[in-house]
């Protein structure tokens, strides 16, 4: 084939330090804009961001020339960056985070998934959720370093 065809689609989850509560409403949209900023600017797509105080979801298109955790590498830090000026200067991510394949079918899904995480943790905490969807990925962990 003389060129590369690529849909390379990424549910991505992770959470502040300790699970602090750092993304209050009075922030949010902020928060999610420059998110989605920061993704334009490593050369992908946001598609989708969602959350609650402690975490984030967002689902992006990535090229096939930066690699998930290469890009989380990059995203991580310029938010830290922001938050730490605007929000607080204690600000700080999780070292890890989930990241999961999306099909272009199941994108419609996802992306209503990741609006209603309100609701959601309405009847779910995170942990649940973050457990529900490494079995749904079939992803094997040890509860005792989930969170450490």
């Amino acid at each position: 084939m003389p060129h590369t065809y690529t849909n390379l689609l990424f549910h991505i989850v992770f959470a502040t330090k300790e699970r602090y509560p750092f993304i209050s409403q009075q922030y949010e949209e902020r928060f999610y804009e420059y998110i989605g900023g920061v993704v334009r600017g490593l050369n992908g797509v946001c598609i989708e961001i969602g959350g609650m105080p402690d975490h984030v979801h967002i689902i992006v298109r990535l090229k096939p020339t930066l690699n998930v955790s290469k890009f989380l590498e990059q995203l991580k830090p310029a938010i830290t960056n922001w938050a730490r000026t605007v929000i607080d200067p204690k600000f700080e991510w999780q070292t890890g985070y989930g990241a999961f394949t999306v099909g272009e079918s199941q994108l419609p899904t996802v992306r209503r998934y990741v609006q209603n995480q309100k609701q959601h943790h309405i009847k779910q905490i995170f942990d649940e959720e973050f457990k529900d969807m490494l079995r749904a990925a079939s992803i094997g962990f040890d509860e005792k370093y989930l969170w450490k």
